[in-house]
């Protein structure tokens, strides 16, 4: 007959073992979360009230349509190229993908739209961050 006591130790013993793997595993394969870097700060004023503010070093363009203020990246899906704006489309210089103002793709051979990137409000400031946000 098996001895009980030691069956519980063995089972206490694997347990342990398989936590410390687990707990492990998880640290060695998680990122250090990075914390969001500040683009640039405009203020509302210097928005224009149909249109956007392209900052070609930021690879980014602040845009207001209506009501609704957005940060679009000006980098292509397709291969990171960065985005020429003209009136009536983003364009990218290298393959020629388009995108309309809102970031989604009107000819490929980018298939992802552009992401929007984080903005927030301070007083009668714009921040945008270099952090992508969901589609929504």
């Amino acid at each position: 007959m098996a001895n009980p006591a030691a069956s519980r130790r063995r089972f206490i013993k694997t347990l342990m073992l398989g936590l410390a793997g687990g707990w492990f595993l998880r640290r060695f394969f998680t990122l250090p979360a990075v914390p969001a870097r500040l683009l640039v700060t405009v203020a509302d004023a210097d928005l224009p009230q149909r249109g956007a503010l392209v900052f070609r070093q930021q690879r980014l363009a602040l845009i207001r349509d209506q009501d609704q203020v957005y940060a679009l990246s000006l980098v292509c899906t397709h291969l990171g190229c960065t985005l020429a704006v003209l009136p009536e489309a983003l364009v990218c210089p290298c393959h020629g993908s388009r995108f309309d103002a809102a970031g989604a793709v009107q000819a490929g051979p980018a298939s992802q739209a552009l992401p929007r990137l984080r903005l927030q409000r301070q007083g009668d400031q714009w921040q945008v961050y270099d952090q992508p946000i969901g589609r929504g």
